[in-house]
């Protein structure tokens, strides 16, 4: 077994080699003078089972672009199988065709890594289960849940909880966490009205006097979840937190987190986090790196990956 890391998220990768006790492949990700991307592999790896670890996140056409051409850079160097490590899925979103005449990039994106050379697929939190599915190679699809549960029982034990899901599409997500910290359930109704922008609407469960925590897969220009927390408090919440997978966080985002009710915002590091949310206060970060390592070694030695969630 031997691990690969692309530019988007070294910080990640030296945690999992860690995890795993290993080194990471000695490999050049560079760009020339009209930034072509060059990959050359600076180690033999023929024969060898290979672990790329890229998150396509901003900029997401640059990272997916570096993960193409190391995939192919591997096959050509007669890897015995090659495993695409994504902790961040970008184009996520765009899973099905949203009017007439609009693309579906979440397949395009996989059809992609596949002819690229990728052997398998390693995720994290997809956006959409059925994403899954756009592949035509085995993909694991990981689940951060234990991760936050163990955050959220050292934070708010002996406190009344209520887990909130910040839209209908977030439920099994949200009842996930609440089943496993034995917590209520709300959900928030939104309507948005225009793209990038959201109204909310009523709060369906009770949350007054309760420490709420909003659970959500991707937080982009935080809006939804600003909206959520002020709402929530409005009708009687005692705190507002929220624990999202995956902080985009994009534009202004830790401007508009830093002054809005939530008390903290806690996500993973399938992201690598910019410089301006590291000064925010109110953000902090969990690694996934066990969780990642973890499944990257079963996955190696041929055993059960789902048992992680048992």
């Amino acid at each position: 077994m031997k691990i690969l890391s692309c530019n988007s998220n070294l910080p990640l990768a030296d945690l999992i080699t860690k995890n795993l006790n290993i080194n990471l492949v000695e490999a050049e990700v560079k760009r020339f003078s009209d930034m072509e991307i060059f990959v050359e592999v600076k180690e033999n790896v023929r024969g060898e089972d290979m672990f790329v670890i890229q998150s396509t996140s901003y900029p997401a056409n640059d990272h997916l672009m570096e993960l193409l051409v190391t995939l192919d850079a591997l096959r050509r160097a007669s890897a015995k199988r090659i495993t695409a490590v994504i902790p961040y899925y970008g184009y996520a979103r765009q899973d099905r065709k949203s009017g007439p005449r609009t693309p579906i990039s979440a397949k395009l994106v996989a059809n992609l890594i596949t002819s690229a050379g990728a052997d398998r697929i390693l995720t994290m939190d997809l956006h959409a289960g059925q994403i899954q599915g756009f592949f035509d190679i085995p993909t694991d699809n990981l689940f951060v849940a234990p991760v936050f549960v163990k955050d959220i029982k050292e934070n708010y034990s002996n406190m009344p909880i209520t887990v909130v899901s910040p839209d209908v599409g977030g439920v099994v997500r949200a009842r996930a966490i609440a089943r496993r910290i034995d917590a209520s359930l709300a959900i928030i109704d939104k309507r948005r009205e225009k793209p990038g922008s959201s109204e909310v609407m009523n709060i369906i469960g009770n949350v007054s006097n309760h420490h709420c925590i909003l659970v959500d897969d991707i937080i982009d220009s935080g809006g939804t979840l600003c909206n959520a927390a002020e709402a929530l408090i409005k009708a009687g919440a005692m705190s507002v937190d929220a624990y999202v997978t995956h902080g985009v966080l994009s534009g202004a985002a830790a401007s508009k987190i830093s002054n809005s009710p939530l008390k903290n915002l806690v996500t993973t590091d399938s992201i690598k986090a910019t410089e301006t949310v590291k000064l925010v206060s109110n953000i902090r970060q969990l690694s996934i790196a066990p969780i990642l390592g973890e499944a990257i070694r079963r996955v190696h030695t041929e055993t059960s990956v789902s048992s992680l969630f048992d």
